[in-house]
């Protein structure tokens, strides 16, 4: 039975006062149900986890639900295994163009149906920043900040919770973390 590196990015937990999880409790949660090798990175909802016999789907339903029945929280949560998340860091086409990777974001994509959202936004002026859509994930770079940047927004209008971002940096150390695992 071989084990697979997965990546759990859940969305919303540890932004300002609401959904707070401690990231020992979100470890023990993942543990419990048969996952191994649980690692989490920073204080906001990133879980590094080897797992045999799941799909992404099925471990993202299964974590869902133990975050409601035991810690009483409601969050999506966006699993990658190992070989989709280097993916999308292959496939990130504004690299030449972003110099700090903590204003270059990388927000995941469901399927064909998001991308299709996305489309009149892909190729948009967008002044200093930029977004192009990719086929797992939308890239967005914000010089000034994600706070006050345009495509971001226009992102989160369009998806709402249906996504979730992680900067580049970020992305790189769960990738870092998958490839140790």
């Amino acid at each position: 039975m071989n084990s697979h590196c997965y990546v759990a990015l859940v969305r919303g937990i540890n932004v300002g006062r609401a959904k707070r999880i401690a990231m020992a409790d979100l470890r023990l949660l993942v543990e419990g149900l048969g996952f191994t090798g649980v690692r989490s990175l920073l204080n906001s909802g990133n879980l590094v986890f080897r797992a045999a016999d799941f799909t992404p789907s099925a471990a993202a339903q299964a974590i869902e639900e133990a975050l409601v029945l035991k810690l009483g929280v409601a969050a999506r949560v966006f699993v990658l295994d190992h070989t989709e998340l280097s993916a999308i860091i292959e496939s990130n086409p504004l690299l030449g163009v972003a110099t700090d990777h903590s204003r270059l974001f990388a927000f995941l994509l469901g399927g064909a149906v998001q991308r299709d959202k996305l489309a009149a936004l892909d190729g948009q002026d967008w002044g200093s920043e930029r977004l192009a859509v990719g086929e797992r994930a939308a890239y967005v770079w914000c010089p000034e900040g994600i706070l006050d940047s345009a495509p971001a927004k226009s992102l989160g209008k369009l998806l709402g919770d249906g996504t979730t971002s992680r900067n580049w940096n970020t992305m790189l150390k769960l990738q870092a973390l998958c490839a140790e695992a």
